[in-house]
């Protein structure tokens, strides 16, 4: 979606919050159903999805199906849901991957960020622009920026925020299958409603494509491994922490 489209979708929306809030699991927040799964529907929730809806296929479908499979999670652990603010989940896994974009013009995409601060970037602007995102306080945007920009790296996910380490965690559903309270059942549920068929070949194609048009910032970084693999002449050599240490 281009900058222009975002800001008519914006400006499109009436209903704003008369004060800060952050709500905590369901409380009074509406829901609705989406493949089977109950979610969150409150109109930034709603906006996001709106966001994502125009991108390319499989990129639009990983990033539906990484929210329900967290919301499923939420929804199989009442306890674990009591504990997150389901508004930040929804907006962290929704927008997770603005950075993936390839669309010419992308207001999302960037040659000097990685994809994931790309994307984290990308979701604290659409938050702050928002109608009801302005009221968010800024622990709240912080939770989903960090969630995004450290998607890639669960070995630190894993080790902060709840609503932080569950955006990770549910983004990983979608790669590793039923698990943490996802049943196969509801798996297969959404996976009928947004098809993963085209999940690892988009992906593919999208690091090849970073490692291509943005060599410098996957040096040393775990996207390496596409431009080493697939891209002729890519190399890191001479821009890896570890060339600052090693003897001449």
């Amino acid at each position: 979606m281009k900058a222009s489209g975002l800001a008519f979708l914006l400006c499109a929306v009436t209903t704003v919050s008369a004060k800060p809030f952050w709500p905590k699991g369901k409380g009074s927040l509406s829901t609705t159903t989406i493949a089977g799964v109950e979610v969150v529907d409150t109109q930034i929730v709603r906006d996001a999805q709106a966001v994502i809806r125009n991108m390319t296929d499989y990129l639009y479908k990983h990033q539906m199906r990484s929210w329900l499979f967290g919301a499923a999670m939420y929804n199989a652990n009442e306890t674990l849901k009591s504990q997150v603010d389901l508004e930040v989940h929804a907006v962290g896994t929704l927008l997770h991957d603005l950075g993936w974009d390839m669309t010419p013009g992308s207001p999302w995409f960037t040659l000097d960020h990685r994809f994931e601060v790309d994307g984290a970037i990308g979701a604290r602007k659409f938050i702050r622009s928002h109608p009801d995102g302005q009221f968010w306080d800024e622990q709240r945007v912080q939770l989903v920026w960090d969630g995004i920009a450290l998607h890639g790296t669960s070995s630190i996910s894993e080790y902060k925020e709840t609503d932080v380490a569950n955006i990770v965690r549910s983004i990983g559903l979608d790669y590793r299958g039923p698990g943490l309270g996802v049943t196969q059942e509801v798996y297969d549920a959404i996976v009928a409603e947004f098809p993963n068929d085209d999940l690892i070949r988009g992906t593919n194609e999208t690091f090849v494509f970073f490692c291509e048009t943005k060599p410098d910032v996957t040096y040393d970084t775990w996207l390496q491994g596409w431009g080493d693999e697939f891209i002729p002449g890519y190399s890191a050599v001479g821009h890896r922490a570890v060339d600052m240490y090693v003897p001449e």
